[in-house]
This record gives structure tokens, sequence and C-alpha cells, in this order.
């Protein structure tokens, strides 16, 4: 899927004449028995994405502005990269607009679509959405939604995100001199370099605290950012005691086996659930679009690895 996705991607680019994706390669930092990392190998090859095994020695030559200690060996994806979340989202608003859709942003009064006999959709505004089918891809707030069908098996997590000024005059901490990269040991730190040049982007994909989308303080944690500060010193040392410049709350909306729901709702035919992207959801967006409008529109069933029946094995 992330490869189908990375080619609609790039599709749009050409269409739209936006830049999105940016392939400034990808490294993965392995350390351990890194059976994660060796599980991918063969994914990576199925799908055509081209890549290297790097030995840790390989790696020292490579890029020396990392400190490689505990790092076994690496995975190097020349023609991968990063996306930019909010650019694209907002081109993909702009560009349905001018085909003739109509963008509305307005609260979905809660309580009651759990019932299968709801005629319409009440908007906080006050208005009311009546169509034939309804897809819910609403992230975060899916549970709150849905508390009997998504809720016990979604949650929403805090996940503080860090951009850290690069030294005056040095280059090899920029877009360019360094790759987007993942650190895979205790915690699974990642990192962006330049990023509009918002500085060096860190963050730590562990799942954060429980985190409400509605009503919670996006402030980061001091005990993060002293775990960020700690690590960039570590792993980064030409890093060590950099300003942070720009900080920001993320959320990830995580389902119990961290794999998308796509699926109908039980009691309701024509209302589709989409979402629980677990952290990785948006870079599939285009792809996971395609599926859901083809799944819709042909009236189809989607894959069991998505459906709601798979949190209820017994029934």
């Amino acid at each position: 899927m992330a490869a189908r996705a990375l080619e609609l991607w790039k599709d749009h680019e050409t269409q739209w004449k936006q830049k999105f994706f940016h392939p400034i390669g990808v490294l993965w930092m392995v350390e351990g028995d890194g059976e994660f990392e060796r599980g991918s190998l063969p994914l990576l090859k199925d799908a055509g994405i081209p890549f290297e095994q790097l030995a840790a020695t390989e790696l020292v030559r490579r890029w020396k502005q990392i400190n490689f200690e505990k790092v076994e060996w690496g995975i190097w994806e020349p023609q991968s990269g990063y996306l930019l979340a909010r650019a694209s989202a907002q081109a993909v608003v702009e560009h349905f607009v001018a085909e003739g859709g109509e963008y509305r942003q307005a609260a979905i009064v809660p309580g009651g679509l759990e019932s299968g006999d709801w005629k319409g959709l009440p908007l906080s505004d006050g208005s009311k959405l009546v169509a034939d089918r309804y897809v819910f891809a609403c992230g975060p707030w899916l549970g709150n939604l849905f508390p009997k069908t998504v809720g016990p098996h979604f949650v929403s997590t805090k996940q503080d995100v860090f951009f850290f000024g690069t030294p005056a005059g040095i280059d090899c901490y920029e877009e360019g001199g360094l790759p987007v990269w993942a650190d895979h040991s205790d915690h699974f730190m990642y990192g962006i370099p330049g990023n509009q040049r918002r500085g060096f982007k860190l963050a730590d994909d562990t799942r954060g605290p429980d985190f409400d989308p509605t009503s919670g303080q996006r402030l980061v944690g001091e005990d993060r950012l002293a775990e960020a500060r700690r690590y960039l010193a570590y792993r980064f040392p030409g890093m060590k005691g950099a300003p942070l410049v720009e900080s920001r709350v993320c959320q990830y909306e995580n389902t119990t086996d961290h794999n998308f729901i796509v699926d109908r709702h039980p009691a309701n035919q024509d209302v589709w659930i989409v979402g629980g992207g677990s952290g990785h959801g948006f870079k599939h967006g285009p792809a996971l679009g395609e599926m859901v409008a083809r799944l819709v529109l042909k009236n189809e069933t989607a894959d069991a690895l998505y459906r709601l029946a798979r949190f209820f094995p017994n029934r």
C-alpha cells in the first residue's frame, strides 16, 4: 500500500504542479536482532522499493555526523524520503473544491450514531447532511463518535515533536547532508533534517499518554523535551546543546492491533468507518482513499485485515 501511495503522490505532484514528496533518502539504524527490519526486507523487495543493507563500517563512512554506537547494521532507501502533511492536505481540499466538491467545516453532534435508524447527520451549525453513503474518516475523534463499535479498540495518544536549530555554517545536519532517519532501539526515534527550514525534527514514536483531541492542551512535556535533548546529544554529538526552535503536539489514532479500520458500521450499511492510522496513516492517504472509494462506490467488502470483525474473533 505504501508503494502504491508513493506512485499516487507523484502522480498528483505532476497533475497539480505542486511539490509534496522530498526524496532525500531514508536510513534505518538497527540495534539488536533487528527482527522488525529483517522482516521488512522481503516486503521492500516485493514492492520494488530500492534499498541497500549496509554494515556498521559503511554507515560510519557515509554519515560521519552520526554516532553509530550499538548500531549493528542499517537499511538505506535512496529513493524514499518525507512528505509535507499540511501542504498536501490543503491541496487536496483546494483541488476537491475546484473540481466541484463542497467543503464545510463543522462538528458532528455526538450521540445516536451507533443506532441503525438515523436519517441525516446533524451538525453543530444546525444544519443536517443527508446522503446515500456516509464515510467517517475522523482521525482521533473516531473513538468518541462510535464509542461502542470503535471505542474499545481505539485510543488517541499524545506525541511530542521537536525542532532544533542546527549549527550556523554547518550543512551536514540539513537536507542534502542527512537523510530521513529512524533508530529502532529501546525507543523508536526518528527525524527529518531541513523540513522547510523549520529545524532538525526529532520525535519518539513510542506511544504517549492518552489524549483528548478536542480539549487536550497542546503543550509538550518537559520530561519529553529532556529525553529528546539527551538522545540528540548522544546520537548526533554535533547537535549537543542545540536550541529548541519549535515544538508541536501531534496525536496518534491507534487501534489495538495498529492496523487500519475500513468497514461498514454493523448497524448501518450506509455508514463507513475509516481510520486507525496508528502513526503511519498519513503517507498511505492516496492509496487508502483509492481503496475506500472503490469499496463505497462498488458496494464491495474490505479485506478481513481491516474489518471490525477482527476485534470479535469469537462472534
